[in-house]
């Protein structure tokens, strides 16, 4: 019984990690660009980015997913998203990207505008362009600050992952949660769902474990 739901429980956690790694290899450029976009000095763009990200920021991420894996299917009679778990992933990712690139885009934006303009000011005394000034003065000072609250997001990630679920992803919850329902010739396992929990401290303690190294690391623009 141990081997079969410890191999049910890998299953969905690698789900589970491939959602949190999309997820991320798309929220943090895309949020970057969102960011731009709340800066800019082109007012019809800035409003129309800030008003995604308070409509994105103020909803649930779990209806943001039902909307988008269910709602395209109703208006085009057939679901672009696919069939089957890979249409279930799709969906999910793109609405874990959408939703934390939204977020991320706040802190890019919080971190980029904390850097003192005299700095920048300073960079094209010396010749440099907007460019050059943004990825070797602005940047760098940017990652510093942006690392803890980034760090507090990515883990918050982590968790959010279960909230696929709700579309029938099968993800480590839902892995978990299938032994008590009668899966794999078990009914009424209520330890899986719980033993889940071991899994996701196990790695947000890992992912811990990384931002503190890199915190160190760029202690170096103190």
């Amino acid at each position: 019984m141990i081997l079969t739901v410890l191999g049910a429980l890998n299953e969905g956690f690698l789900q589970t990690l491939r959602l949190f790694a999309v997820t991320l290899l798309g929220a943090i450029p895309l949020g970057l660009v969102i960011s731009f976009g709340s800066m800019s000095r082109f007012t019809p763009l800035r409003w129309l980015t800030k008003t995604v990200v308070w409509v994105i920021r103020g909803t649930p991420l779990m209806l943001q997913l039902i909307i988008i894996y269910y709602i395209p299917g109703r208006v085009l009679s057939s679901s672009p998203w696919g069939s089957g778990e890979a249409g279930r992933f799709l969906a999910s990712a793109i609405a874990f990207i959408i939703n934390y690139a939204c977020y991320f885009s706040e802190i890019y934006r919080g971190g980029i505008q904390g850097v003192p303009v005299g700095q920048q000011e300073a960079g094209l005394v010396l010749g440099m362009t907007k460019t050059q000034i943004f990825f070797k003065v602005t940047l760098l000072q940017m990652i510093k600050r942006i690392v803890p609250p980034m760090s507090n997001e990515v883990i918050t990630l982590v968790k959010d992952t279960s909230i696929a679920r709700i579309i029938s992803m099968q993800e480590l919850i839902w892995a978990g949660y299938a032994f008590l329902k009668g899966s794999h010739g078990y009914s009424g396992l209520i330890w899986p769902l719980f033993f889940t929990g071991v899994y996701f401290l196990l790695f947000n303690g890992l992912l811990t474990l990384l931002f503190g190294w890199l915190e160190r690391r760029l202690d170096y623009f103190k």
